[in-house]
């Protein structure tokens, strides 16, 4: 019953794509990507919709937050924001972590698809993939179901969509099974007149200090781009890799923060090999505080970057920003928004 209960991906498995459209109905070929064309693509950690008015107990690096879960009232609020600036950006892919499924912290909503019901019928393709479900999880903050998803939402048609699963934390194996199975989902999007274009969603452990984890992540990321560049298409990965960019970054951690970060940043391999945004120069250059991507609700402002686009060669951006100032108050991240030409 134990095993029933609990979630065991393949270390790669084709993941179901779902669209507005029935197979074959016309119009449905129209929406493939040109190249040549301009796409604009929002990342996003939504919090499981839980907003900024609580501290919750997994806030607390030794878990000792008060808050065990959002009010509804709460919820419903975090909702009418996160629409408010989906739709005022008005973005081609929207790439996303945490969001619910069958989660007791949650009424057991179905977050993905209330936002694709709630979306415009333009955002016709979509897929996810979770990396933390199980019947029962027996924390006194818990004690009921979970689950949480990566999804990658379109206006463009998806042809195929994957689950990578990134190496898990060492703990024995009950903890195992019920903790975070955390992964990389990747949609591949045909493009006419060009090569097809990978976009993939991402969120790395955290808590992971006094392990390898986070480095061992880092190598399977940095392995599935290689072989993605090797292949000749194009990609973007953005998400919640939960770690610093390398530079100044741990230097302006608060004190009791920083033994939860290497000071030589994990990540710093993939920006030696692939772009990154925020660029390090952007990290650490005089409107460094423009680009802070994480919030963390045990904090009186924002105070890190967690969240990272990196592109292949041949992707060259026109726009990258954080999205500050009017979505503070709505996750514990900011939304990341990258433009560029699809060759």
């Amino acid at each position: 019953m134990f095993w029933l209960g609990t979630y065991h991906p393949k270390p790669v498995q084709a993941e179901r794509v779902f669209s507005r459209y029935a197979p074959g109905e016309e119009g449905s070929l129209g929406r493939e990507l040109r190249s040549g064309q301009t796409l604009k693509v929002l990342d996003w950690n939504l919090q499981y919709m839980a907003g900024k008015n609580r501290v919750f107990w997994y806030d607390e690096w030794d878990g000792s937050g008060p808050d065990a879960k959002p009010s509804r009232a709460e919820i419903e609020a975090t909702w009418k924001e996160v629409l408010r600036v989906i739709e005022s950006e008005n973005p081609d892919v929207i790439v996303l972590q945490e969001l619910h499924e069958n989660h007791v912290s949650t009424g057991y909503e179905n977050q993905l698809a209330r936002l694709v019901e709630s979306l415009p019928g333009e955002y016709a393709y979509w897929t996810s993939a979770w990396y933390w479900k199980a019947a029962f999880v027996p924390l006194p903050q818990l004690m009921g179901s979970v689950g949480m998803k990566l999804a990658i939402v379109s206006k463009y048609r998806i042809a195929e969509a994957r689950r990578y699963q990134l190496p898990l934390m060492p703990n024995d194996p009950v903890t195992r099974e019920l903790n975070f199975k955390r992964a990389v989902l990747e949609a591949v999007l045909p493009v006419q007149g060009g090569k097809e274009l990978s976009l993939m969603s991402v969120h790395m452990d955290a808590f992971a200090q006094g392990s390898d984890t986070m480095e061992r992540q880092v190598d399977y990321v940095l392995n599935l781009l290689r072989a993605k560049a090797s292949e000749g298409g194009a990609f973007v990965i953005g998400g919640d890799f939960n770690l610093l960019p390398p530079g100044l970054s741990y230097g302006r951690l608060p004190e009791e923060e920083k033994p939860m970060f290497q000071r030589e940043s994990e990540i710093g391999r993939l920006y030696a090999e692939f772009k990154g945004y925020p660029t390090p120069e952007q990290a650490d250059g005089s409107d460094w505080r423009s680009y802070l991507t994480h919030f963390p609700n045990i904090s009186p402002g924002p105070d890190r970057i967690l969240d990272y686009f990196f592109v292949s060669d041949g992707v060259e951006p026109s726009e990258f920003r954080v999205r500050r100032g009017d979505t503070e108050r709505i996750s514990d991240h900011f939304p990341l928004i990258l433009t560029f030409d699809v060759n």
